[in-house]
C-alpha cells in the first residue's frame, strides 16, 4: 500500500500516514470548504489500510490539530470511529492527541475524543512552545 501525504495548507491538515511505519499523522488546521471532498481520500485510505491489518499488528497515530471546524469534526469522528474498529479486532491501536498546553480548545476536542475510544490507547500530550 503506497503511503498517503497530503501536503498542509492554511486551512487543511497536513496527513502523512506511512503504512511501512505503521505512523498515520494530522498537523494543522482544519476548516476547508467542503470538508467531505478533502477528507474523502484519507477515510478511504485509512478503510483500506485498517482491513489489511491482521490481529496484533500496531499502528501509531499522532494528531496535532490546533482547529476544526463541526463539518471535520465529524470526519475526524469518522477516523476514530475506523480506529476502534480495528482496535477491537484485536490491531494495537496507540493515539497520541498532541496540543500546545495554552489551546484549551484542543485539548477538550482531545479528552472529548478519549472518551469515545475505549479499545484503542489514547495519551494527551501537551507541549510548550512550537510542535
Amino acid at each position: 500500500m503506497d503511503r498517503l501525504v497530503i501536503e498542509q495548507t492554511e486551512s487543511t491538515l497536513g496527513v502523512d500516514f506511512d503504512p511501512r511505519e505503521g505512523l498515520l499523522a494530522m498537523r494543522g488546521e482544519s476548516y476547508p470548504e467542503n470538508a467531505f471532498k478533502f477528507f474523502t481520500p484519507v477515510l478511504d485510505w485509512l478503510e483500506n489500510y485498517l482491513a489489511g491489518l491482521t490481529r496484533g499488528a500496531r499502528v501509531n497515530v499522532e494528531m496535532d490539530i490546533v482547529y476544526f471546524n463541526s463539518s471535520s469534526s465529524k470526519a475526524l469522528m469518522n477516523v476514530f470511529d475506523y480506529l476502534e474498529a480495528a482496535a477491537r479486532g484485536g490491531v494495537n491501536v496507540a493515539v497520541t492527541w498532541r496540543y500546545h498546553e495554552e489551546n484549551e480548545i484542543a485539548q477538550d476536542c482531545g479528552e472529548e475524543f478519549a472518551e469515545e475510544m475505549s479499545a484503542c490507547a489514547f495519551d494527551m500530550a501537551a507541549y510548550k512552545g512550537a510542535s
